[in-house]
C-alpha cells in the first residue's frame, strides 16, 4: 500500500470525523499536500461550506503532511495541533480543496534535528482553501509532534 493509501486510511481510522464529512486525500510530495472535501456531507444552511468542517478540513491538511513527513522519515509519533488561526475571506459554494505547503527546508531540518534529539518538536504550516482562482481561505497553524518510537 502507497503512502497515499496509508494515510487515507489512517485518517479513517484514527479520526473517524474523517469519514463522515467525505474527506479524501488528494496529492501528497515533499513540499505540499492536497486534501478534498465534498460540499454535500459540509454545508450549512446557506448552501455555503460549514465553518466548522472548513477549519476541520484545514487542521487535517497540516496534520497530514506532516503524518507524510513522518512517515518518509521512518518515524512513528503523535501529531497534535497546538495552536490556529484562520481567516475565512469568502463563502465556499463548491467542493473544495485545502492545499497545505510545507514549511521551508531549513525549518523542516530544524524540526527534524529537533525531534530526533528531543523526541518532541513544534512545526508551524500555512494551509489555503481556494475557489474559482479567488482565496477564500487561509489557516496558520503550529503542531506538536511527540516520538512514539525511533
Amino acid at each position: 500500500m502507497d503512502r497515499l493509501h496509508r494515510l487515507q486510511h489512517t485518517l479513517h481510522s484514527d479520526i473517524p470525523l474523517t469519514k463522515a464529512i467525505g474527506l479524501r486525500v488528494e496529492t501528497s510530495d515533499p513540499h505540499s499536500l492536497t486534501l478534498f472535501a465534498p460540499l454535500g456531507p459540509n454545508r450549512n444552511h446557506k448552501d455555503t461550506a460549514f465553518a466548522g468542517s472548513i477549519n476541520a478540513v484545514v487542521t487535517l491538511a497540516g496534520w497530514s503532511l506532516i503524518w507524510c513527513t513522518l512517515d518518509q522519515e521512518q518515524l512513528a509519533g503523535k501529531i497534535v495541533i497546538q495552536d490556529s488561526t484562520i481567516q475565512y475571506l469568502r463563502p465556499i459554494t463548491t467542493d473544495f480543496r485545502a492545499y497545505c505547503r510545507a514549511a521551508t527546508s531549513e525549518d523542516m531540518k530544524r524540526f527534524l534535528s529537533q525531534l530526533r534529539r528531543k523526541r518532541r518538536a513544534r512545526l508551524e504550516l500555512h494551509v489555503e482553501i481556494w475557489e474559482k482562482e479567488i482565496l477564500a481561505v487561509r489557516f496558520g497553524g503550529r503542531y506538536v509532534v511527540e516520538l512514539t518510537q525511533a
